[in-house]
This record gives structure tokens, C-alpha cells and sequence, in this order.
């Protein structure tokens, strides 16, 4: 059965006089259970795919199915309904409301659509848990790393377990092991759930990540390619090194604002505010290890 299907998919833009086609006749079909990339240059059109397969946009012609919906013959109400219940949105900027915890803003979407709120805690747990962010849970977006929010993100776009997850750019705020992590959770998604995801990325090593991989190119699919024919730049750090190394760095920090606090370079307060900081990334960061079948102290 398929989850994805475009036809003939055409998106034009007027500026002043002029037409612009982003794209310009795209076909592609997208198996359920498939974990997809979308490549290309800037401005190839890979954002406007996703938006229109997304219902945030509006073909100009062409058909698209998404499971049993025709989103193409959808009106404005159909489309809000659609990107409600069909599909889970995760955008390279991140859309978390800073005055809410991590729970709560996985939780959002649940409110609106109306769940009590005993379904929604137990929703919420269980997604934080599926992403590794069960002691985060009641920490704000400030007080995580940008993976963390990011994984944040992703458990939201699960809440009201959608077909289909469209990620745009999902590591591009990222650095290069924070990434890394965030697609590991992608791919537990994708083979634990059952999610059908499409992403588009610029990163070879994310879409190497993905089982297919689509190249765009001036508003056409100009071919489909495998994992192996993907160029990755070499990356000298595991996941588990860049763990180790930030414990370190934390154990490091620690004993430097130790240091400051006994020669009086530091307030009491600051002491045990950054502490506690510094504490709290150090456990999460063993969590991550442990998740990963290393034990540290």
C-alpha cells in the first residue's frame, strides 16, 4: 500500500508579471513504512513538496494522495483537518512554546484536539520515553540543547499519532553528533512505529539514513537513489565518544566553578544555580550512554 502518492504535481508562483514554477511536473510514489530523503540545491523546489504533501500549500495541478486522502481536492476547513489527524509536522525552526515544559509541549496538540487529559499524560509519557526525555520532562526549551528540543519536536509531531512524519531540514540548526542522534531516533520511529517519514535534507550522512532518497532538481524528480550512491564526508566521532567527551567537558566545568566558588570568584547563588545546570546535562548525558549499552559514573 502506498503513503505517498504525486502526479504530475505542478506549483507556480507569480512575481509581478512573471511565473515561477517550483515545481514542474513531480512524480513520485512513497511505500508505507519507507523512511525517505529529499535532496537538491537551494531553491530545486524540496520545501514546497513537502509543504504541499504537508497541506500547508497548495498545488497549482497534479494530484496527490496521502493514504486514502486526496489532500489536492481538499478545501481550507478539509486541509486544517488533515494536517491534524494525517500528519506530523518537524520544521528546522523549532516551534516549541518557550513558556512550556517539554511535556507540555508535546502534549499541545492533544488539547486542541480535544483529548482528557488522563489519555494526554499518559500520551506524553510515553512519547518522552520513545525519544529518550523521560528526566527532561518537566524542563523548559531553554534549559535543553538544541537535540533535545529537536526531539522535543519530534514527540510533539507524534502526539496525535499521525500516518505520515514530514521533516524539513531536521538537523539543520544541529551540529554535526547532536544530528546524529536526532536521525537515530528517526530511525527507531520509523522501525519501531511503523512511521512512514519524509524529509528533506542538504546533509548526505542524514540522507544516507533513509532506506530511499530522492534527487530534485528545478522543480523535477531527476532521480532515485540508494544510501551507497550518496557521497558522506567522513566523521571521525561515534555517538558514544561525543557522549564520553562531554562528560568530561561537563566534569571539567564542574571543577573549574569549584575552584572559582572556594577562591570567592563566585556567588553562592551562581554556585549553585550553574551546578545544578551543569549536573543536570551530565546526567542526561549518561542516560543517553546508558540508552546506548555504555554504564558511567
Amino acid at each position: 500500500m502506498s503513503s505517498v502518492v504525486a502526479r504530475d504535481l505542478v506549483k507556480a508562483y507569480k512575481i509581478g508579471k512573471m511565473e515561477v514554477q517550483a515545481l514542474r511536473g513531480v512524480n513520485l510514489e512513497i511505500e508505507k513504512g519507507d523512511m525517505v530523503s529529499v535532496i537538491g540545491p537551494s531553491g530545486s523546489g524540496k520545501t514546497t513538496l513537502l509543504n504541499i504533501i504537508g497541506g500547508l500549500d497548495t498545488a497549482t495541478a497534479g494530484f496527490v494522495k496521502v493514504g486514502e486522502t486526496v489532500i489536492t481536492s481538499l478545501n481550507i476547513s478539509g486541509l486544517v483537518e488533515y494536517r491534524r489527524r494525517v500528519i506530523g509536522h518537524v520544521f528546522q525552526t523549532l516551534n516549541l512554546i518557550p513558556t512550556l515544559s517539554a511535556a507540555e509541549n508535546v502534549g499541545l496538540s492533544m488539547v486542541a484536539m480535544g483529548k482528557p487529559k488522563s489519555e494526554r499524560n499518559k500520551r506524553v509519557a510515553e512519547l518522552l520515553e520513545i525519544v529518550g526525555l523521560t528526566p527532561r520532562a518537566n524542563h523548559k526549551p531553554e534549559e535543553l540543547s538544541g537535540g533535545e528540543q529537536q526531539r522535543v519536536a519530534l514527540a510533539a509531531a507524534l502526539a496525535n499519532d499521525p500516518e505520515l512524519i514530514l521533516a524539513d531540514e531536521p538537523t539543520g540548526e544541529l551540529d554535526t553528533m547532536n544530528s546524529k542522534i536526532v536521525v537515530e531516533y528517526l530511525r527507531k520511529i520509523n522501525k519501531e512505529m511503523g512511521k512512514t517519514i519524509m524529509m528533506v535534507t542538504h546533509d548526505p550522512s542524514v540522507a544516507r539514513a533513509c532506506n530511499r532518497i530522492f534527487r530534485i532538481e528545478d522543480g523535477k524528480i531527476k532521480a532515485e537513489e540508494s544510501p551507497s550512491q550518496i557521497v558522506e564526508e567522513g566523521t571521525p566521532l561515534t555517538i558514544i565518544d561525543y557522549l564520553k567527551n562531554k562528560i568530561i567537558e561537563i566534569d571539567d566545568q564542574i571543577m573549574k566553578l569549584e575552584a572559582n566558588f572556594k577562591a570567592d570568584r563566585t556567588t553562592s547563588d551562581n554556585y549553585v544555580t550553574s551546578r545544578l545546570k551543569l549536573s543536570q546535562r551530565r546526567e542526561s548525558f549518561k542516560e543517553e550512554l546508558h540508552k546506548l549499552g555504555v554504564t558511567i559514573t
